[in-house]
């Protein structure tokens, strides 16, 4: 009983560390940096945790039931789509107009997003945990408070993170579009980096791919 409680109590931890990851980070920053309200900047971030964990149960979910492995490319494959999403998460901060503030302000763009991360998240999940966990009960509870932790975790980074640049935006209208401009060049140039080392580092447009989950 106690190796399964500190087994569960690790998967929480674990999903607040996942939370931090520098992709999920920079995704995030670049919804969050759009936000004038902390009120709305936690939401961005339960929103990406509730994307995140729903994709995580469903597809980890799966292949606990099925004792299922995902391929290295199809893993990469979740993983550049990731870095692409990225990329176009940058260029609309850079080059969006009122339209996309709107954007910024739907409830679909975080959750979309983080669900995109989850893909990804659930593969490295199952491919990293499952070895090591021999019960799918315990398997799937692990999952469970792995997401909910991703969850907290997100909230307290993106509060984080929202905390200077609402205080900024509130008070130079300028540092805003600053910020917002800085988060997006920093999504672009991230998201570029992950597709080359994907691509050509791990393999994926070589013909040998190498997964290491991250």
């Amino acid at each position: 009983m106690l190796t399964s409680l500190g087994v569960l109590a690790i998967s929480f931890l674990l999903g607040m560390r996942h939370a931090t990851d520098a992709d999920h980070v920079i995704a995030v920053t670049t919804i969050v940096s759009r936000q004038r309200a902390l009120g709305r900047a936690a939401g961005v971030g339960a929103l990406w945790g509730l994307g995140h964990t729903l994709t995580l149960l469903a597809v980890g979910g799966v292949m606990i039931a099925l004792k299922l492995a995902m391929p290295a490319w199809l893993g990469l494959s979740l993983e550049l789509l990731v870095a692409v999403m990225l990329v176009a998460l940058g260029i609309v901060n850079v080059v969006g107009g009122p339209r996309s503030e709107r954007v910024a302000d739907s409830t679909a763009r975080p959750l979309i997003v983080g669900t995109v991360h989850g893909m990804a998240g659930s593969a490295a999940f199952t491919l990293l945990a499952l070895p090591l966990i021999a019960s799918p009960r315990l398997a799937a509870a692990y999952l469970v408070l792995f997401g909910i932790g991703t969850i907290a975790g997100m909230v307290v980074v993106t509060l984080a993170i929202a905390l200077p640049s609402v205080y900024l935006a509130r008070r130079m209208d300028r540092a805003r579009h600053v910020l917002r401009f800085a988060a997006g060049m920093a999504s672009i140039g991230f998201g570029l980096w992950l597709a080359h080392r994907i691509g050509f580092v791990d393999g994926l447009f070589t013909g040998a791919p190498v997964w290491t989950p991250r």
